[in-house]
Formats: C-alpha cells, sequence, structure tokens
C-alpha cells in the first residue's frame, strides 16, 4: 500500500514545479508508483526521480510524467498512442484521463510486466503491442494524442502520419547540440506546427523488436 504521506508530499513537489492540471495531478496521486517500480527501489517509490527498470530502461521521474502529460492536454473523449510502455506507469496514468490508450513496447518482458500492472489497477482502457516503436500502431490509427517516452533522432514520419489534424505529439529529440529537448508537435489543417519545451534525458528510441534473450 502507498505511503499516503509521500503521495501527497509529491504532490505537493509537482505543485511547487508548476504542474498546475487538477486532472494530471489527480491521475498521478492515483496512480500507485510502487506498483511500477522494482523491488529494490520500493522505499524510494514517491520520489521525484527517475529509477531503474529491467532491460536496462527507466521509470521515469513523476515531474516529468505530469509535465508531458499536461502538455498533452488530454480529454476524456481523445485515444492516446504511448510509444514506449516501459514499466507501463506512463500509460496507467493517461488510461484515467482518456478514453483509450494504444501502448507498445519493444521489449517483451517490460511489455508482460506492464499488462500484469495494469490487470490489477483494473484500467481496462489500454491496449498493448509487442512492437517497432518508429512503425507506431497504424491499424489503430489516427490518434488524437501521441506521447513518446525514448528520445529519437528525429520525430519519426509514421508518428506525424498516424496523428490525427487537430491532434498533439510530444517526444524527445535529440538535438545537433549534444542534448535532448521536449516538443509538442500540433498538426494543422496546413501542416505541423512544433514547439520547443524544456530539456530532458531519456534512454535513446531503438528502432525493431529484441530477439529473445537480447536487451538491445
Amino acid at each position: 500500500m502507498s505511503d499516503p504521506a509521500a503521495v501527497a508530499h509529491l504532490i505537493m513537489e509537482l505543485r511547487h514545479h508548476g504542474i498546475r492540471d487538477a486532472r494530471v495531478l489527480e491521475a498521478i496521486e492515483k496512480t500507485p508508483r510502487d506498483l511500477f517500480v522494482e523491488d529494490g527501489c520500493l522505499s524510494r517509490a514517491w520520489e521525484d526521480t527517475a529509477l531503474p527498470i529491467a532491460c536496462g530502461q527507466t521509470i521515469s521521474q513523476p515531474y516529468i510524467v505530469a509535465y508531458m502529460t499536461e502538455q498533452l492536454e488530454v480529454s476524456p473523449r481523445h485515444r492516446v498512442l504511448e510509444v514506449g510502455t516501459g514499466s507501463g506507469y506512463q500509460g496507467a496514468v493517461l488510461a484515467r484521463l482518456a478514453r483509450r490508450v494504444f501502448t507498445v513496447e519493444r521489449h517483451r518482458p517490460l511489455l508482460e510486466q506492464a499488462r500484469r500492472r495494469f490487470a490489477l489497477l483494473g484500467l481496462d482502457n489500454i491496449e498493448t503491442r509487442l512492437a517497432d516503436g518508429y512503425k507506431g500502431w497504424p491499424e489503430a490509427a489516427p490518434f488524437d494524442r501521441i506521447i513518446v517516452t525514448a528520445a529519437a533522432p528525429r520525430v519519426p514520419e509514421a508518428l506525424l502520419d498516424q496523428l490525427a489534424e487537430g491532434g498533439v505529439m510530444v517526444i524527445p529529440v535529440d538535438t545537433p547540440r549534444g542534448y535532448q529537448e521536449l516538443l509538442r508537435i500540433r498538426r494543422t489543417p496546413h501542416g505541423f506546427e512544433r514547439e520547443r519545451l524544456i530539456p530532458v534525458r531519456f534512454v535513446p528510441m531503438l528502432p525493431g523488436v529484441p530477439r529473445p534473450g537480447s536487451d538491445t
């Protein structure tokens, strides 16, 4: 069971750092982060920090999860594509805000763990797929919102194609200056509008699906 004091402290920290959307804060508060971290990190589950998980990946810092979710502007009618299921934490937060979440992961062990967590929480509006995130989920497109939880060298064309008109994508990308920045992309009737948000640090977005027994 989550420690109510630790949960309340995290929500206060998120407010202090500028998260204002009440629906996002409520989704963070109601999503038990301790369910999504590794056993060795349980004591730090509600700290505002990224933590290691299996397959060389991480569960993102709660502030970054809250910030990206807030920038995504999710409403209860939206269909959301998440690229990079990871532990399942970001997807679980989104599932409390959106009509349906489609989440893609390239590491089978992570995906299987996330599926069990979603089932345990009764989140039946999440669909999962083992697949190459660069390709998105074309059969379920278009999406009102797309969120990417790994840094790409550039925004994948397939994901732009799968974004509905009026839709929003939030994605970390590499820059020529050697760091990553978070972009918010809106699809308009005339093309794509890109907005730079904040510097970030994510694991790299890799193509393909690893062979069984391989982590790369």
